[in-house]
């Protein structure tokens, strides 16, 4: 048997720890049937989380097919290992420090909700009086589950797995919690200010690709890059297949939001389909007045962006301006990751001008276009004659950039300095199926070429 090294312990200790403590904490766990539930609602509410689960998967399928066949099930995991490893920092803390007893409206107090502690039993949320806490709490932590995922995309074929495994962790308490109960918790700081986030465009999208844009520029340019190589899709049908399941997930991920089956759950659902639409089309069309012919990755990305940008603001805005928020953010990324492609930046699938700038057009098209007759608990935006709502949009899109950025880059930095956040240059020309997981996207065994490499 190999020796094996402290740092290769850690998280078996760690899983370990948290599987003893867990024997001495299972509480109240009972739960009755309330006449407060409503049973359509939670019907609705178990089919949404599903549905966003789906999601995780998808985009796995979505960024697999777009990086080289020697990086296919090396980026796909990365994305799904999410759903193991905050599955179980949610129940230990993670749904505590979104949802918890509000602390200052900076973050929820850890200790109101360790190891689930009154959330089995507890009183549903305020947000969502017609279902049981249990099934909020797991709804939410679907949306905890895609998040980090997302940031994959930027930085594929260079980072090791045990490194991004740490950042989950860190990204999920440091970035993804806080931003959570800021937008979400009544109590948090951008709630009270008056910042509306329907189903995630700032706590998810703007958060994700912003700790993209931070990876890519700690993880610096791969070696591909540098030498201008144009890298080839591994599998177009893998990307047309995760569009197709993002794309079904997010009726779960924005309709959902509404956290019950109700009039604003179906406008939703509306305007999710119809910005997707109008973004893939948008997309591929500019693609052809710049000359190109139309593809089949252009739509994907572009619907797959229209999906980002209509989040924030799904339960908001009337679905014929979804139709002009899907049109025009796609232009924007279109034209982003044109500009992108100029630079030094390394950002391998494009995250922060798809997620990042998504999320941020989303947002401020939130400002411009939200209506209270679509939503009575949301506000009137720029559109409507309500010029302070627009600014409160731009201010809290500052503030959850800057902070998301800055925490991101720390915690890659931080990452970098505990254990090698990069694969070496050898493993990275071999290819990280092989190097980081002793498997291989095309075949089971290394090829003759690349073991060589290896062995030199």
């Amino acid at each position: 048997m190999k020796q094996i090294k402290k740092k290769q312990a850690l998280p078996f200790i760690c899983l370990l720890l948290v599987s003893i403590v867990a024997l001495f904490c299972a509480g109240d766990q009972s739960i009755k049937d309330s006449n407060v539930y409503n049973q359509a609602d939670m019907v609705w509410i178990v089919v949404a989380t599903a549905l966003v689960f789906l999601m995780t998967p998808a985009l796995a399928f979505f960024y697999g097919g777009m990086v080289h066949r020697k990086n296919v099930l090396s980026t796909m995991i990365k994305s799904v290992v999410a759903a193991g490893v905050v599955s179980v920092l949610w129940i230990v803390v993670g749904y505590s420090l979104c949802f918890g007893e509000s602390i200052h409206g900076l973050i929820g107090n850890p200790l109101t909700h360790l190891l689930f502690k009154n959330v089995i039993a507890g009183k549903p949320w305020v947000g969502a009086p017609t279902i049981p806490l249990l099934l909020f709490s797991l709804f939410q932590l679907m949306f905890a589950i895609i998040t980090p995922g997302l940031v994959v995309g930027a930085v594929a074929e260079r980072i090791k797995f045990s490194s991004y495994t740490l950042f989950i962790v860190l990204f999920s308490l440091l970035v993804y919690a806080p931003l959570a109960h800021w937008s979400w918790h009544p109590d948090g700081f951008l709630a009270k200010m008056g910042c509306l986030d329907f189903a995630g465009g700032t706590v998810v999208h703007i958060s994700a690709g912003c700790a993209a844009l931070a990876g890519a520029l700690v993880l610096k340019r791969r070696k591909s890059h540098l030498e201008n190589k144009e890298i080839p899709p591994a599998n177009i049908p893998y990307v047309l297949i995760g569009t197709g399941l993002l794309w079904f997930g997010w009726f779960g991920f924005n309709a959902g939001s509404a956290l019950a089956i109700n009039t604003l759950a179906v406008s939703a659902f509306a305007a999710t389909n119809t910005a997707a639409a109008a973004a893939g089309l948008s997309w591929m069309f500019f693609d052809v007045l710049k000359g190109k012919k139309p593809s089949v990755l252009g739509f994907c990305i572009g619907a797959v962006v229209g999906l980002v940008a209509i989040t924030p603001g799904a339960g908001y805005v009337t679905i014929p301006h979804s139709i002009f928020i899907g049109f025009l953010t796609a232009l924007i990324s279109n034209i982003a990751v044109h500009l992108k492609s100029k630079t030094t930046l390394d950002d391998t699938l494009d995250v922060f001008p798809c997620h990042g700038i998504g999320g941020i057009i989303g947002m401020l098209m939130t400002g411009v276009f939200a209506s209270k007759v679509v939503n009575d608990a949301g506000n009137n935006g720029l559109f409507y004659g309500n010029t302070a709502f627009f600014f409160t949009q731009v201010k809290g899109m500052f503030i959850v950039v800057l902070y998301s950025f800055v925490v991101s880059y720390l915690i890659f930095k931080f990452i970098n300095f505990v254990l090698p956040i990069r694969v070496t240059e050898t493993e990275e020309e071999v290819g990280l199926d092989s190097t980081q997981h002793n498997e291989k996207y095309s075949q089971g065994t290394l090829l003759i070429e690349d073991k060589e490499v290896l062995r030199n």
